[in-house]
């Protein structure tokens, strides 16, 4: 009888263990999946000046567009990660205001440094969708997790709490 009781009791502390375990690996992966999108925004928000400073010089009376593009720029480099996806939404499409100016300035749509600026912009935009991807597949992991048996159980007593998806959309999970 007591080898069945530590058998059970043993089977039992193991998978407390594994579950923990498995928690925290998935923990960890949703934050390193936030750290790679916070770098692709700050890849962004550094080529923004630059990208403001050349259409300036071939569309100097398309101001507001300039300026809103820089204040979003400031917004998002300052909000925490629950406004954040929220504020990126908004930067993407002042973006894209910018880069539909190049159409009405044949100049500009020619000049290398804006064009140059325009591949690397793009190409960021796809960095952080990838980001996207992995941070929100994660966090999909991890909260599936924390609501299924029998990790639930140890979630619940060493209070694991959902992580919230980056909606780069705007809609809200």
């Amino acid at each position: 009888m007591l080898w069945l009781v530590t058998l059970v009791t043993l089977a039992l502390l193991t998978v407390l263990i594994v579950s923990y375990n498995r928690l925290v690996r998935d923990k960890h992966r949703a934050a390193a999946g936030w750290s790679d999108i916070e770098v692709q925004l700050k890849r962004r928000h550094d080529l923004i000046p630059k990208l403001v400073t050349a259409v300036q010089q071939y569309a100097g009376y398309e101001q507001a567009t300039l300026q809103r593009v820089t204040a979003l720029r400031q917004a998002a480099a300052g909000s925490n990660s629950a406004q954040q996806s929220g504020t990126e939404v908004q930067l993407s499409a002042a973006l894209f205001k910018v880069f539909a100016l190049a159409e009405d300035y044949p100049d500009l749509k020619s000049n290398e440094s804006f064009l140059h600026l325009q591949r690397e912009i793009s190409s960021v935009e796809q960095d952080i969708q990838f980001a996207r991807r992995y941070y929100n597949g994660a966090v999909n992991h991890f909260n599936t997790r924390i609501d299924s048996f029998p990790d639930l159980i140890v979630a619940r007593l060493l209070r694991f709490t959902p992580v919230d998806y980056f909606d780069f959309e705007g809609s809200n999970r």
